[in-house]
């Protein structure tokens, strides 16, 4: 199969490593980055450049980049798709990418679904990813009314084939409902969290549960901007309602409230319980 990967960074960079150590596949890949580029060719991530006269070649095609940059990519070269290939964004939004990719390719008559890799890391770029990064790790996919049961088999094999232990289907409106949740809002937390004058002083006084709350506030700021007013409105809901429940731990500690603390935090931990996880 001859796999076509738009964009090279942590998620694409990625897939195609692992593409490349666990099948036989070829991969063209593509990136605005001349040195990414490079780098992907001289450790065999690719196996050439995506090209426009290779394109109509690709049987499967990933685009791993931002949401604007991925519809701007498939409605300039939606001509050039085969009409038995398929089309995967691995964007981190789906609403807003679907809603524009979808019309193009039942237009041109691809196969096309929106995916999500449930793997990252705070750091970035080509030259953090790896072959294994989606090792047990859920790939979202949000099939429609042009999916066909053949085409969810062939993503099946592809992606537990490159590490992934599942598939998990959804809607796009759910996935970016939840996804406000899981991930937005835990990165904007982070992002504000790191922002106190005593972050400076920390030295010495810092453990695991530092680390935890200030690992993703090293993003990349333009990408998350992105996604997050892509989403703002579930991204909204979901920070009124932490704001809230702040306020609640602030009411109570500003009235040396022992009872009510005490409530709030075994609400916290028993809800910690019932939603599993780490």
């Amino acid at each position: 199969m001859n796999v076509g990967i738009i964009g090279l960074g942590l998620i694409g960079g990625s897939m195609a490593k692992s593409v490349k150590a666990r099948t036989a596949h070829t991969v063209w890949g593509l990136d605005t980055d001349a040195e990414t580029m490079t780098l992907a060719r001289i450790c065999g991530a690719i196996d050439g450049t995506l090209t426009d006269e290779n394109l109509p070649q690709c049987d499967l095609i990933l685009a791993a980049v931002r949401p604007g940059a991925a519809i701007a990519w498939v409605e300039t070269h939606a001509e050039k798709i085969a009409k038995s290939a398929i089309l995967v964004d691995l964007c981190g939004v789906k609403r807003a990418v679907v809603e524009k990719i979808a019309p193009i390719a039942e237009k041109r008559g691809f196969a096309y679904i929106g995916g999500h890799p449930m793997a990252g890391l705070e750091r970035g770029g080509f030259v953090n990813s790896s072959a294994g990064l989606y090792d047990g790790a859920s790939m979202i996919l949000t099939p429609d009314k042009r999916t066909d049961m053949q085409l969810l088999e062939t993503l099946k094999a592809f992606f537990l084939d490159i590490g992934f232990a599942n598939l998990t289907f959804s809607t796009p409106d759910e996935h970016d409902r939840i996804i406000a949740y899981t991930s937005q809002l835990a990165h904007i937390s982070s992002s504000a969290y790191v922002k106190s004058p005593e972050a400076q002083k920390r030295r010495g006084f810092s453990a695991g549960s530092f680390r935890d709350m200030t690992r993703v506030a090293r993003l990349d700021e333009a990408m998350w901007t992105e996604l997050f007013l892509d989403n703002a409105d579930y991204l909204t809901e979901e920070l009124d309602i932490l704001i809230e429940h702040l306020n609640q731990y602030l009411g109570a500690l500003q009235s040396r409230d022992a009872e009510t603390l005490r409530s709030l935090l075994k609400e916290g931990r028993d809800r910690k319980a019932t939603a599993g996880g780490n």
